[in-house]
């Protein structure tokens, strides 16, 4: 039976201010990507989502992004492929101090926002944080955009990683997402999203904003835990994947 992943991003509260719907989505998932305090979180959430995804049994791995809380790391920044991985080495090692705490293993690493979308398209900048998760752990999965620089980076120097397609994200022709700040970029309709992922996981294909036609291979989908229809999405889609025989599992029984 093939597998695939299905994760999300988590424990991206902060402060009194509460977002997604963590302790719904974490049952239905297999993976989760847990903010460690630039882009979003804090202590506090940080130990709180790190102890509900062990209890639950899924893989847990770090989100780390720009220091950016106000623009939710969303927002591109100028910083050197050292800056980056410094960056990258900092929230690492913030996450590493919950998982330790709590007795489990950290599995991968998956940029976050704008510090993703970037390195997706600059091979110096993905290469800085592959090397930089490489140093601190060469076991761990470097989760990157499927057909992205960030996989390419990490293929090149022999780190594991998963190539990951997005559920509720419209794709350009060059296999990047859409930028949020453009119609269309986020979808909405779960028919429309489930029929897609399907369609990825299966043909290794998804049509593009503008009709084109592309190649993805995925083993990780994602969907975003701040989408209002995130546990429509994530149960629909695993139903679905479920009749066309494809099993949901951690990425570590993914990516071997």
């Amino acid at each position: 039976m093939a597998k695939i992943d299905l994760n999300c991003d988590l424990g991206e509260s902060f402060g009194a201010y509460s977002m997604g719907m963590d302790d719904k989505v974490i049952p239905l998932i297999s993976s989760c990507n847990i903010a460690c305090g630039y882009h979003a979180s804090d202590p506090l959430v940080m130990q709180k989502t790190v102890a509900m995804a062990a209890q639950a049994g899924i893989g847990i791995g770090a989100h780390p992004g720009f220091p950016d809380l106000m623009g939710f790391g969303r927002r591109n920044m100028t910083v050197s492929p050292a800056e980056a991985a410094a960056y990258i080495t900092y929230q690492l090692g913030a996450l590493y101090a919950f998982a330790k705490s709590a007795g489990v293993p950290l599995q991968h690493v998956k940029p976050h926002g704008a510090l993703y979308n970037m390195a997706g398209k600059d091979y110096k900048l993905a290469l800085a944080i592959a090397k930089a998760v490489q140093a601190f752990d060469p076991s761990l999965i470097l989760m990157g955009l499927a057909g992205s620089e960030s996989v390419k980076a990490a293929q090149d120097i022999g780190l594991p990683v998963a190539r990951e397609v997005f559920a509720d994200r419209a794709y350009m022709p060059d296999g990047s997402l859409v930028p949020r700040s453009r119609e269309g970029a986020v979808i909405h309709d779960e028919e429309v999203a489930i029929s897609r992922v399907v369609r990825m996981v299966k043909e290794h294909r998804v049509t593009a904003i503008d009709g084109t036609e592309i190649e993805i291979v995925p083993d990780s989908i994602c969907v975003h835990g701040d989408n209002e229809k995130a546990l429509t999405f994530v149960t629909q889609i695993r139903s679905a994947l479920a009749a066309e025989g494809v099993e949901i599992a951690p990425l570590a029984e993914v990516v071997k």
